[in-house]
């Protein structure tokens, strides 16, 4: 994990100079406390057409049945404000990562349960994401579902308009997808129902004590 800053400390941190942290006067801990459940970011990662946003909005809503405090940050969504200034490129992707892992990680001192659906596709930018916060905060889910199912599916025309050399730099095409070497949750979402799948997610939440059993 990231060092945290020294309070009150001056500091620059990249293009931002004379900057200090601030404690904030509830924390983590009180949130969880008052809520009767930790937070923790699951963060589902897959191909396009994996059925990461669908797996993410049902366990959300099975949370949010419990009265958990809970929020999806969607790739397509983010990338209509907070990410629409970049494009598909490896270096723009890399920053959009990076910008998810910082909001996410602010969910998670917020006590919220942060479910984060995007590709994803580089390794190396889901490792960075995941060492912003302490062991047992970061879930990687990945939506194992092979290409062929996922090109099948093509919920929004993307696989044929790349297979058309209409999109470039498409992950799973023309652009690689780095799979998860040793995620905390792997579900072939191309062969298991759905309501299974949520099921899944659920048990590994509850086995590692961020929530209670039902």
């Amino acid at each position: 994990m990231t060092a945290s800053p020294t309070y009150g400390e001056l500091t620059d941190k990249g293009a931002s100079t004379n900057i200090a942290w601030h404690e904030a006067s509830v924390g983590r801990d009180d949130r969880s406390q008052q809520r009767g459940h930790r937070s923790a970011i699951l963060w589902f990662t897959g191909l396009s057409g994996s059925g990461k946003s669908t797996l993410a909005n049902a366990v959300n809503a099975a949370l949010f049945e419990r009265g958990l405090a809970t929020y999806v940050l969607d790739g397509d969504n983010i990338r209509h404000g907070l990410c629409k200034d970049l494009g598909f490129s490896d270096a723009d992707r890399e920053e959009n990562i990076r910008r998810i892992g910082e909001v996410a990680k602010l969910f998670l001192d917020a006590g919220v349960i942060v479910l984060t659906a995007f590709v994803s596709p580089f390794r190396a930018d889901r490792d960075k994401a995941r060492d912003l916060v302490e062991d047992g905060d970061f879930l990687e889910v990945f939506c194992a579902a092979d290409l062929e199912v996922c090109e099948s599916r093509d919920p929004k025309g993307l696989y044929a308009k790349a297979r058309a050399g209409q999109i470039k730099e498409f992950t799973g095409i023309s652009s690689p997808y780095e799979a998860p070497e040793t995620p905390e949750l792997k579900i072939d979402t191309g062969k298991q129902d759905l309501a299974y799948s949520v099921e899944l997610v659920i048990k590994a939440l509850q086995e590692r004590g961020v929530i209670p059993a039902a």
